[in-house]
């Protein structure tokens, strides 16, 4: 497996400076497993929420499925409502919220566009950070458009998950063709 870090997922290590895992070089990642969440984050069973008082996640399947696009932005806010994001308090935890319907609609409309269509959405939350996951089974690397120019149509997607997210990557399974891309987001202050 590699990333587009050269840690682990779940260790946001020191931050180069301007850039938020995007150019780095894609070097094998020891002691995590293929395809694996944020170490300290526990998968749910599918489709359904882990609730152990610490993190909670939520994995929906989308492969084969129509509508993938709103489906998984559907089950997103679901979640949110379930972690406490919505109904929001206040104008920083509507944003945040917003952010992450955003971040998951981007993460599958490239694996709609740029791969064989999204496998698998997963969603983990614990106090401080949300982590969004869409695995697919195409063998491209998203990437920013550079330089980003805001009038020219299409190639934002991976910009706005740069500047929304506070970090993220790609994660190649050993052995098998196809791609987890993941993000995480702060929770809001």
């Amino acid at each position: 497996m590699s990333t587009t870090r050269p840690y682990s997922p779940g260790d946001r290590g020191p931050e180069p400076s301007g850039a938020s895992g995007a150019s780095e070089g894609g070097t094998p990642t020891a002691g995590v497993p293929a395809g694996a969440a944020a170490p300290s984050v526990p998968s749910g069973a599918a489709g359904g929420t882990q609730d152990t008082g610490g993190p909670q996640a939520r994995r929906l399947r989308l492969q084969g499925e129509s509508g993938v696009v709103p489906l998984a932005r559907d089950f997103a806010r679901q979640a949110l409502y379930a972690w406490g994001w919505l109904p929001a308090a206040g104008a920083d935890q509507r944003a945040a919220a917003e952010d992450v319907l955003l971040v998951v609609s981007e993460l599958v409309t490239n694996a709609c566009l740029h791969a064989e269509g999204p496998d698998e959405l997963f969603l983990a939350c614990d106090n401080k950070v949300i982590r969004v996951e869409v695995s697919d089974r195409g063998s491209g690397q998203p990437a920013p458009r550079t330089p980003h120019r805001a009038g020219r149509p299409g190639g934002h997607g991976m910009f706005i998950v740069q500047r929304l997210c506070l970090d993220w990557g790609v994660v190649r399974p050993a052995g098998r063709p196809g791609k987890t891309v993941w993000a995480e987001l702060g929770a809001p202050g």
